[in-house]
């Protein structure tokens, strides 16, 4: 049992030295090779703290090397932007003043849904209110509102992502598909597969994005939209 105490203080003491020369950033804002980096760390030090039939030096060795590794890619992210973006990525705008990107949205495994979640984690609820988003290398959303965007207090649902309707969403506002195909062709889409997304809020705001087109908003009326 003394044996164990002894070997977790030290590991311990070893991960708390690397962890502080590896900077904050380690921490609060981690790189996807940080992020991996951060797991085999803790992989390393647990087999060695746990399992006494491994020599301890076997973990510290371990340890070192992913630190050396870890100093090796951040002098390399120094070099120039070519040597930063192949190891940490690049930020990626999937949200410009025609609305959203959905090639840079792809391009990084994400869809309406989890963009729309992103943004309410920045305080942004309505799409239209977002001039610019960017998803930064780390994960980390950061956005920048048009200067007259006020919000109404109304929570927007999403009625068609991608093509297809969310029939969850749907059925909060007591509608049915044939409202939201009717809606559509009053706008002139006669296919709603030509719509990459629309959402609705409880004052009948319309967020509207067709295919390879500007967005746009609208109002109905607030009775036909009532939850």
């Amino acid at each position: 049992m003394l044996i164990i105490f002894l070997r977790t203080a030290i590991i311990l003491i070893l991960l708390m030295i690397v962890m502080r020369l590896m900077g904050k950033r380690q921490i609060g804002e981690m790189q996807p090779y940080e992020f991996i980096i951060t797991l085999l760390i803790a992989e390393a030090a647990c087999v060695p703290m746990s399992d006494v039939s491994i020599p301890l030096l076997y973990g510290i060795a371990a340890i070192l090397a992913i630190f050396i590794l870890h100093q090796i890619f951040s002098f390399l992210e120094q070099l120039g932007q070519g040597w930063k973006s192949a190891i940490s990525g690049k930020p990626s705008l999937v949200i410009d003043t025609n609305g959203i990107n959905f090639k840079e949205l792809k391009k990084n495994n994400l869809d309406v849904e989890d963009l729309i979640e992103s943004l309410r984690s920045t305080g942004n609820f309505s799409l239209d209110e977002v001039k610019f988003a960017i998803l930064e290398a780390n994960g980390k959303f950061s956005v920048i509102n048009y200067p007259d965007s006020e919000s109404n207090g109304e929570l927007p649902l999403l009625l068609i992502d991608c093509g297809k309707i969310v029939n969850g969403n749907i059925k909060k506002i007591g509608k049915t598909k044939q409202d939201v195909i009717a809606l559509a062709n009053k706008k002139g889409i006669n296919d709603i597969k030509n719509i990459e997304v629309m959402t609705i809020d409880g004052s009948g705001k319309i967020y509207l994005q067709e295919k390879n087109k500007i967005f746009t908003t609208f109002n109905i009326d607030s009775e036909d939209s009532k939850w």
